[in-house]
């Protein structure tokens, strides 16, 4: 079962968000899930619900909300179209939208208050990183986070065990990058679990992309699926 949801934010803007809920008995853990740079859309949508059939309440709030209507998309061959909608997101917004996200997911009676993970893709995955240090999560998970090397300051900060899956072949973001996490993280003590498939490249998770691999996608949902499980 799905539906749109309306989430009040704290610096008094709403907040359209897709909720996606499994069958079964409750209560069940929950995953926040992060869009990419175009949107809650189809793909977006499919993860949630793809989440949600693994048991879990899944929610994807839209990040756009303060400059986009609710429901707004963006084609992935028209990436000039969202540039004005991520340049304008701050990080201290973002805290804010992934709180109300996370408010009101205890709110409700048929979850596991304290079970409670994030995954992004993309912009997301950076978002997942920061609601991480954020939030008490039991677990993160960061597809192809770009510009997450910009928030080593917050690796200290890390409140559970978090999943990052990079693509060898992404010209986006750079090894060196990469390793500044591996290493912030590392010198603060933190549980991570760091993929780099080499064969992958930028979005390799999103079969609407020209970037998919199939085979790639298949590896990291596996892997996704086990790191939940074994967190939540």
């Amino acid at each position: 079962m799905s539906n749109y949801i309306t989430l009040q934010v704290d610096d008094a803007t709403q907040m359209q968000a897709y909720v996606a809920q499994p069958q079964g008995a409750a209560p069940y853990s929950a995953v926040i899930v992060l869009q990419e740079a175009f949107g809650v859309n189809k793909h977006i949508r499919d993860v949630t619900d793809r989440i949600a059939k693994e048991g879990y309440i899944a929610i994807a709030p839209e990040l756009f909300h303060r400059t986009a209507p609710a429901g707004f998309e963006i084609d992935y061959t028209d990436f000039s179209k969202a540039m004005p909608h991520f340049q304008a997101i701050t990080t201290s917004n973002l805290e804010k939208d992934l709180q109300a996200a996370y408010n009101w997911l205890q709110q409700q009676d048929n979850i596991q208050k304290d079970s409670i993970a994030s995954v992004g893709f993309c912009l997301g995955g950076r978002v997942s990183f920061i609601a991480n240090t954020l939030l008490p999560l039991k677990a993160g998970i960061s597809f192809y986070g770009g510009g997450t090397h910009t928030l080593l300051d917050r690796c200290k900060n890390l409140q559970s065990p978090h999943l990052f899956f990079w693509g060898g072949k992404d010209q986006h973001i750079k090894p060196e990058q990469v390793a500044s996490i591996n290493e912030a993280l590392s010198v603060a003590g933190k549980d991570y679990i760091n993929v780099q498939i080499s064969y992958a490249d930028h979005g390799f998770f999103c079969n609407e992309r020209a970037s998919y691999n199939a085979k790639a996608a298949q590896e990291a949902w596996a892997m996704t699926k086990a790191f939940l499980e074994n967190n939540l």
